[in-house]
């Protein structure tokens, strides 16, 4: 029996057959951008609350989210676990809010802002505990850092510099 030609579309399927599949496949790279902008709705929406959560802290300990480090340091012990927790969990709300907000500068501003006041205790903390800042992740330690350098905080007497 002699081979009949056949059309291209008669080769793949018909024309209708190659739509459906580009419908399905359309239809799947929405649902992978739908579920990514889950993902990144989430993940501000708990940024959002972190900070939240730090900015209610910050009122409630007005000694803390002002704090005089020298006071806090000489006062009690438990005065002090107090305040380490409540620079722990400022670290730990920044880490949210500027992995969340990367392209945002205010967020990082806000951070910064609040960061040059908890200078003197993660340079004591630096000093003491290296181990304190290798908690937080690679990003938060050279944010740290950097605000140390530029704010003239350092060892031994960890105090805030003229900037």
């Amino acid at each position: 029996m002699p081979q009949l030609s056949l059309f291209w579309w008669q080769k793949y399927g018909t024309l209708a057959q190659m739509a459906q599949a580009a419908v399905a496949l359309l239809g799947f790279v929405a649902i992978l951008f739908q579920i990514n902008e889950i993902r990144a709705n989430t993940r501000a929406a708990s940024a959002r609350q972190a900070f939240l959560g730090y900015t209610d802290l910050a009122f409630r300990n007005p000694k803390f989210s002002a704090p005089d480090y020298d006071m806090i340091k000489a006062g009690s012990r438990d005065e002090l676990v107090q305040y380490e927790s409540f620079v722990s969990y400022f670290l730990y709300a920044c880490e949210e809010v500027l992995a969340a907000f990367a392209g945002e500068s205010e967020w990082q501003a806000s951070c910064d802002y609040d960061l040059k006041l908890h200078l003197p205790f993660l340079c004591d903390q630096d000093v003491t505990e290296p181990a304190y800042l290798k908690t937080y992740g690679v990003d938060t330690q050279r944010w740290v850092k950097a605000s140390m350098k530029s704010a003239s905080v350092s060892p031994p007497d960890c105090k805030l510099g003229k900037t």
